[in-house]
């Protein structure tokens, strides 16, 4: 870790955004709902969509458990029972409204006038506990009233058998009204409870569980809390139980408490953190990024990150070369703890993989394309990606090298990563089929390039089974273990196509067409193998005008941009960096959609892309076998600064 402690005292030099926000960089503000793609509060283990509509919250993710064979015949994230339904009386028409979302403190506050109240309402997936959400509100009465305040969980349609309670629990200092709602999912297998406490604050009286009562004259104001506490069977073996003694746990507390140790993880959080002087709306953005990938990931939690964290159930929910490729490495930079939960994920899920790879006949471990919770392949059987895209599991060595190199924690290779890249080079070198000059291809595989169906020595699956073999080498020289000779026979002789001028060629029958996003240009960087100049310049200048502009994901312009970073060239590296992220990014708080034209926030892949583009591009990052280390740093035109801090460990 020694690594670690050393790079955290290094002030890196060098480093735009679309929301209505303050120039702190740390709050965003929304004051019109015309265009409304809402954003996600997250803590790890639950993530809370927050609506534009009063006290509007929905769906809420848990991110420990998956409904089987559920709606697309795959496994899927789970989307929780949500325990806060709060609705006021009297209602009436919103004459004004405002939100922000305060970044440092990870709270999500809500502001909103009628003809009776002015109320704000905050809402906080608490960092300090991983099964709980909280809402804190003010009324103000703005004329004498009546406000009931109920609350009522909202339970998704596909659920059965499930049951609503207001129940009083009594302990030793009195009783706690609490509601409980619980259900069934995989059919009937396992069951999901929510249970909620209202904490009263000045001027409300609790008549019954789900139920606030205030009589106020004009100029008063009420307060109260709501904490939610959701658990699985997937979690806990008694769910019922556990959401109650929860519950009374957080009533305890109080919602100060709750609300400060909340505030005290967060800042242990932003302990690593981005800088940017010189143009706020890039700020915003990587801000807003960091935001998001710190909030989809938690220590001791072994679990990795899907493409929209824990912001909807899009892609199911599962486990794709997302994480390891673009989520990790920011993670591995700025909080080491935190891209380890990824790696226990994977070895976790060892004995899955190498089940699937002896049903395909291969020796070694092969990781799928869309991993569950199981670490079993999900990918809908209509995607022929499922079946074919196999460099997965030379990004997952790559990424477990990677950690070794940063951390360099030697324990930890020995047990866990010499093992999972032990496997996956058994993988490679089975995978991969000698040829009569004694060159090794790579057949029938889809790369990164979806578009490409079955295809021969496609360049970035057999440049990534290269550094994954090359990695396994010098893991075994690490531990004192002896490598097989055919991992570094096949890595040198894995086939990399050309065209006659140079180019790259994506793989064996490639001929110009349209590509969903960078493939070749991947050995540019980050696997490094394309390193001349000119064969670099060649690559950009030929791939970038084939990518899909309506339909290519936000990663390929982080590749670009990085690239040109690295060669100098900062006006095309601005270029780049903006069209990262730029496109993509959703009023009214700048959620990060996959591509340019769709509306699938937020988007952990491209924000994680983006992210790189600093940390590697303009900040000059390196991870190599000694170490984090630090190039050049060259600042984009019109930039100050940028500062990059960590949280040594």
């Amino acid at each position: 870790m020694n690594n670690i402690k050393r790079f955290s005292t290094l002030l890196l030099w060098l480093l735009p955004f679309c929301a209505a926000a303050q120039n702190d960089g740390w709050t965003l503000r929304a004051r019109d709902t015309a265009r409304y793609a809402p954003a996600t509060m997250a803590n790890g283990e639950l993530g809370l969509v927050v609506g534009r509509e009063p006290f509007g919250v929905g769906p809420l993710l848990c991110g420990g458990a998956c409904e089987r064979g559920g709606r697309e015949g795959v496994s899927r994230i789970l989307e929780g029972i949500c325990p806060l339904g709060l609705a006021m009386e009297p209602a009436g028409p919103v004459l004004e409204w405002e939100q922000e979302i305060d970044l440092r403190r990870a709270v999500h506050t809500t502001r909103l006038t009628t003809p009776e109240v002015r109320i704000e309402y905050r809402i906080l997936a608490l960092r300090s506990l991983p099964y709980a959400v909280m809402v804190e509100a003010e009324v103000e009465a703005l004329r004498d009233t009546e406000v009931r305040i109920t609350n009522r969980h909202r339970i998704p349609g596909f659920y059965a058998d499930t049951l609503r309670e207001n129940r009083t629990v009594w302990c030793e200092d009195g009783g706690r009204k609490v509601q409980r709602t619980e259900g069934s999912y995989n059919h009937g297998a396992d069951r999901t409870v929510a249970t909620s406490v209202f904490l009263c604050g000045e001027g409300f009286s609790q008549p019954e569980a789900g139920l606030l009562e205030a009589d106020l004259r004009r100029g008063e104001k009420a307060s109260f809390a709501l904490v939610g506490i959701v658990c699985t069977t997937q979690g806990f073996a008694d769910p019922w139980n556990e959401s109650e003694r929860q519950a009374i746990y957080a009533a305890r507390e109080g919602a100060d408490e709750l609300a400060a140790a909340h505030e005290r993880a967060w800042d242990a959080l932003w302990q690593s953190d981005i800088v940017i002087e010189g143009d706020d709306e890039a700020q915003r953005a990587v801000r807003f990024a960091l935001f998001n990938l710190y909030g989809s990931v938690r220590e001791g939690s072994r679990r990795s990150v899907a493409p929209m964290g824990l912001t909807s159930a899009g892609y199911g929910g599962h486990i794709f070369w997302d994480a390891e490729t673009w989520i990790f490495p920011p993670l591995l930079v700025l909080h080491p703890e935190l891209a380890r939960q990824m790696l226990d994920y994977r070895t976790d899920r060892i004995e899955a993989a190498r089940r699937r790879a002896y049903a395909h006949g291969y020796r070694g471990a092969m990781f799928p394309w869309e991993s569950d919770d199981r670490g079993e392949e999900s990918t809908p059987t209509f995607a022929l990606t499922g079946p074919l895209e196999h460099h997965i599991t030379a990004d997952v060595a790559i990424a477990a090298w990677q950690y070794y190199c940063v951390t360099r924690d030697l324990e930890w290779l020995h047990a866990q990563g010499w093992p999972l890249l032990r496997e996956c080079a058994a993988f490679w070198a089975d995978r991969a089929t000698k040829n009569a000059d004694g060159s090794y291809s790579v057949r029938n595989v889809v790369g990164a390039d979806e578009y490409a169906i079955g295809v021969t020595d496609n360049a970035f699956t057999n440049g990534a089974a290269r550094r994954a073999l090359e990695a396994a080498v010098k893991a075994a020289e690490a531990c004192g273990e002896r490598p097989d000779p055919a991992w570094a026979e096949v890595a040198a002789r894995l086939r990399i196509e050309r065209f006659p001028d140079g180019t790259t060629r994506e793989h064996a029958d490639y001929d110009g067409e349209q590509i969903k996003q960078a493939d070749a240009n991947l050995l540019g960087w980050p696997l490094g193998i394309v390193t001349d100049r000119r064969a670099l310049l060649r690559d950009l200048r030929y791939y970038e005008p084939k990518i899909d502009p309506a339909n290519g994901p936000a990663m390929s312009h982080s590749v670009f941009a990085v690239q040109y970073a690295r060669l100098g060239m900062m006006d095309k590296a601005l270029e780049m960096f903006r069209r990262c992220y730029r496109p993509n990014l959703r009023p009214p708080f700048g959620v990060f959609a996959e591509t340019a034209t769709s509306d699938n926030p937020c988007f952990m892949t491209g924000a994680g892309g983006m992210l790189q583009t600093v940390l590697f591009g303009f900040g000059g990052l390196e991870i190599t076998p000694e170490g984090l280390a630090r190039r050049e740093t060259l600042l984009p035109p019109g930039w100050k600064s940028l500062t990059v801090r960590t949280a040594g460990r």
